[in-house]
């Protein structure tokens, strides 16, 4: 059996991200989803509960064959530990997928063979972009899975992160 562990923050889970699973289902047998940033949430860049995330990313896999685990994963602020803190939090795994350069370096150092997963238009398919046109009253929902966009909506994630940008100041 052979497992690969996917990171990313999914702050929201797009199609992106959907399209990337699709591919690494091809390549193992489980895949592990590591929610990272865990403990963030309520920040312009950072959204979303990692709870809403887990939902987020759970929904939207309902009907994925490959069977697949998430789990959030809190950053620890030491990167000379945080590939043993990871491994700590997830089941065994042999390989990860990543296009995160210093997450990259990390697991290379760590003797574990790391491949960096496909970009599908990332331009449009963003977290950043995403959230850039919820705070602007732009569509969004076309860019994530409609499950997703249900739990965004059921939460009030747009007005919420509207509420985050806003200033004190006048």
């Amino acid at each position: 059996m052979r497992r690969g562990l996917y990171l990313g923050r999914f702050q929201p889970y797009h199609l992106g991200h959907h399209e990337v699973l699709k591919q690494i289902a091809m390549e193992v047998d489980e895949i592990i989803i590591g929610i990272g940033s865990a403990q963030k949430s309520h920040e312009i860049e950072n959204p979303f509960t990692a709870g809403e995330r887990v939902l987020m990313v759970s929904n939207a896999l309902i009907d994925f064959d490959t069977k697949h685990y998430v789990i959030p994963i809190e950053d620890i602020q030491r990167n000379s530990l945080w590939v043993s803190h990871v491994k700590s939090m997830v089941p065994p795994f042999e390989i990860a997928y990543t296009n995160n350069p210093l997450v990259i370096e990390l697991l290379s150092e760590a003797e574990i063979r790391v491949k960096q997963s496909p970009l599908f238009r990332r331009f449009d398919y963003s977290g950043t972009e995403i959230r850039r046109r919820m705070l602007a009253g732009e569509k969004w929902e076309h860019f994530v899975p409609e499950s997703v966009a249900e739990i965004i909506r059921g939460i009030d994630g747009e007005n919420r992160l509207k509420t985050i940008a806003q200033s004190d100041q006048e």
